[in-house]
C-alpha cells in the first residue's frame, strides 16, 4: 500500500500538471495526490508530486528555486510566448549579434520586475487570466518582483532564414516565467521572441537525476512508487530538529516548543525519526505551522 511521501515525475510534453496528478492517483491508487509547481503543456521535466499526508509539505516545495533548459527564438512573438501560441509579429532578426543577445539577457538577471505571461493561469478578478484571453480579451498582468539567479547561453543557432534560436539554461525564483524571459528578450532587440522548449531540470533540491518518467512507475508496485517516504523528503530540503519525549506530545497536540534559534521553517523529528511537524520560530516559540502526528 502507497504511504505518504514525493515522486519525482519526469513530466511528458503534451500534458498538463493535472493530468499527471490524475494518472499518479491512478498509480498510487489515492486520491489525495498533488503537485508542487506548475509545468506548462509543452515543458518537460522535474514534477513534484505529493502522495498522502505529504501534500502538506507542498507549500514548501512551490516555494523553491527552479532550474530549467530552454530554448528561445528571435524573429518571432507568439500570443502565447511559446510554440502553442499563434504567431503575433514576425521581424528579421538575423542581424541581432550575440553581444547583444548577451547584454539583452543580462538585463533579465538579478532581481527584476517581470509581467506575467496573459496566457497564465494567474486569476484576475476570480477569473484564469489565460481564459480571460481566449474569450477575446486584452490583457496585460502587472509586473511582479523575481529573481533570475543565473542565466547562461549555450549557444546561438543561426540558419539561412530570419529567425534565431538561443539555448540556455536559468535559475531562477518561484513565480518566474521563462516564456516571459523569451518575450522580454526578443522585445528588448525590436524583433520578437517567444519560447520553442523547455525542460525543469531542478526543484528545489530535487534534481532531474531523481525523476522517472509515467512508464516507468507504471510498471513497478503501488507499495513501492515512492522516490521518497515524507520524513527522507523532509530532510532533503528542511533545515532540521530532533525532539525528545516531551516535546514530541507537546507537538502532537499542536502546542510551540522552546525556540533553537534556527532559521525556519523547519522540520522536526521525533525520536524514531518520524516527522512529527514544520515549524517557524517567532516570539521566543517555535510554533507549529504543520503537524503530521496530531493527537
Amino acid at each position: 500500500m502507497t504511504t505518504d511521501g514525493l515522486i519525482i515525475v519526469d513530466k511528458p510534453g503534451g500534458m498538463t500538471s493535472h493530468d499527471v496528478v490524475a494518472r499518479m492517483r491512478r498509480l498510487a491508487r489515492t486520491r489525495r495526490v498533488g503537485h508542487g509547481g506548475t509545468l506548462d503543456p509543452m515543458a518537460t521535466g522535474v514534477l513534484v508530486i505529493a502522495v498522502g499526508r505529504a501534500t502538506r509539505l507542498l507549500t514548501y516545495v512551490i516555494g523553491a528555486r527552479k532550474s530549467y533548459d530552454a530554448t528561445i527564438r528571435l524573429g518571432q512573438g507568439t500570443v502565447t510566448d511559446d510554440a502553442e501560441g499563434e504567431v503575433t509579429s514576425a521581424a528579421d532578426a538575423s542581424g541581432v549579434s550575440d553581444a547583444q543577445i548577451t547584454a539583452g539577457l543580462a538585463a533579465l538577471t538579478g532581481d527584476i520586475q517581470q509581467a506575467p505571461s496573459a496566457v497564465s493561469a494567474i486569476k484576475v478578478n476570480g477569473v484564469r487570466a489565460y481564459k480571460r484571453v481566449r474569450d477575446g480579451e486584452e490583457l496585460a498582468l502587472a509586473p511582479r518582483p523575481v529573481t533570475v539567479h543565473e542565466l547562461i547561453t549555450h549557444d546561438v543557432q543561426r540558419g539561412a532564414g530570419p529567425v534565431v534560436d538561443v539555448r540556455v539554461s536559468v535559475t531562477c525564483s518561484a513565480g518566474t516565467y521563462i516564456r516571459a524571459i523569451a518575450r522580454d528578450l526578443g522585445a528588448a532587440l525590436g524583433v520578437g521572441g517567444h519560447l520553442t522548449a523547455l525542460r525543469r531540470t531542478a526543484v528545489g533540491a530535487f534534481p532531474l537525476a531523481d525523476a522517472a518518467t509515467l512508464d516507468q512507475l507504471a510498471e513497478r508496485d503501488p507499495a513501492e512508487i515512492l522516490t521518497l517516504p515524507m520524513a527522507d523528503a523532509a530532510r532533503r530540503f528542511l533545515p532540521q530538529r530532533q525532539a525528545d519525549d516531551q516535546e514530541t506530545r507537546t507537538l502532537s497536540h499542536g502546542g510551540p516548543l522552546a525556540a533553537a534559534g534556527l532559521d525556519g521553517p523547519y522540520a522536526v523529528f521525533g525520536p524514531d525519526g518520524a516527522l512529527l511537524a514544520v515549524v517557524s520560530e517567532r516570539d521566543g516559540r517555535a510554533r507549529p505551522e504543520v503537524v503530521f502526528n496530531a493527537a
